[in-house]
């Protein structure tokens, strides 16, 4: 097992919670699993580590466990995931200080190098600079309209209201939002999301 890293994971949905215990097991941490955010805050003292929430449950959803973490003080980094494509809510729970946003079916991989970026953010807070530039740079490539494109999209704009706002054709926003995600490396709208925070601090 990972020494100190403890993963807790809080999702209502049993067959998701099983499955990601077992991927984070097969790689090497020690996993920990809650059915819900009251749950999970119920216990005394949390192993350090790194917190994976669904945010759409029942009672405590995950961006209010968010938000009660961070009341509490530093508390753990935190991920979390949803079945909706939801840009606002992605915003407002990168806002909030979610490490990341992973929109339902994600690459294990994907998860794995959140959870990663988080317990080094944790152990080194400096290299928060460091992602601060390197979204600078990974978005300077973007031209002036790419970038009026990207502001609407984290804006929580759809494809059509991108277009009606700009006076573009779908089609349009389409070529650019694709030629965005090209550009930036961004495997799709969450990804941009934190990329733009990123890149606004």
């Amino acid at each position: 097992m990972t020494s100190g890293r403890t993963i807790h994971v809080v999702d209502d949905d049993e067959a998701m919670r099983d499955s990601l215990v077992v991927l984070l097991e097969d790689a090497g941490y020690e996993a920990r699993a809650y059915a819900s955010a009251e749950e999970l805050l119920a216990c005394s003292a949390l192993e350090p580590g790194c917190v994976v929430s669904d945010i759409r449950m029942p009672g405590m959803d995950g961006l209010a466990l968010l938000k009660k973490l961070r009341a509490q003080g530093d508390g753990p980094p935190l991920i979390l995931i949803t079945g909706h494509g939801d840009i606002p809510l992605a915003v407002a729970a990168m806002k909030a200080g979610a490490v990341d946003f992973l929109e339902k079916p994600f690459e294990a991989e994907a998860l794995l190098a959140a959870i990663e970026g988080g317990l080094r953010q944790r152990a080194h807070p400096s290299s928060q600079g460091e992602d601060i530039e390197a979204a600078r740079r990974r978005l300077e490539s973007l031209t002036s309209r790419e970038r009026e494109v990207l502001e609407r999209l984290v804006a929580g704009e759809s494809n059509k209201e991108v277009a009606r706002t700009l006076g573009v054709s779908h089609r349009t926003v389409e070529f650019h939002r694709a030629h965005i995600l090209e550009k930036t490396g961004a495997k799709g709208l969450p990804d941009l999301v934190r990329l733009w925070l990123a890149a606004s601090t």
